[in-house]
């Protein structure tokens, strides 16, 4: 298990390394625990995450790749299948419908999907769910605009960063 782990993190910074084009997602390792990941990524092009970076933690079990990785957001995220306290993902791969086929690398991919995606019939966050089964898709979309504003633009991480440190140094 942890060899497949290593080859697919070497796998990981090969295609960065062969990429030409700008980076949307980065994904490492713990140093000291090759079952702990994380993950950052661009908020897709035509949603109302774009311009957010978001951060993903993902716990690879024991059993894996026979078992899927858990995988939670780290950043708050207004949508139907992101639970807003916890992070959770309702994500089919992730339960259910895993194949040992797939990957880290892929089960991020699928998480990107799902923000230009959302599935309102199993929503997490039933607020979000509530707002896409109503039909109130600019409502939904204003709601994850200011989320992503407030919670994943680079220049407000950077404001919270500073005032939590300000914080400390006090």
């Amino acid at each position: 298990m942890a060899q497949r782990l290593l080859r697919e993190y070497k796998e990981i910074q090969k295609q960065r390394l062969n990429s030409k084009e700008v980076q949307d997602l980065w994904l490492v390792p713990e140093e000291s625990n090759i079952h702990n990941w994380h993950a950052k990524f661009i908020g897709p092009a035509d949603t109302p995450y774009e311009g957010g970076v978001f951060e993903i933690r993902l716990t690879v079990p024991q059993q894996y790749p026979i078992m899927p990785p858990k995988a939670v957001f780290l950043t708050n995220v207004f949508h139907p299948n992101v639970h807003f306290k916890t992070g959770e993902i309702c994500l089919d791969i992730l339960k259910n419908a895993w194949s040992p086929a797939w990957t880290i690398a892929t089960v991020c991919r699928a998480i990107i999907s799902l923000l230009s995606h959302p599935e309102h019939d199993s929503p997490l966050n039933c607020d979000a769910g509530n707002l896409l089964r109503c039909g109130d898709e600019r409502g939904f979309k204003s709601m994850a605009r200011m989320y992503t504003k407030i919670h994943a633009l680079e220049t407000n991480l950077r404001k919270n960063y500073q005032t939590t440190e300000e914080k400390k140094e006090q």
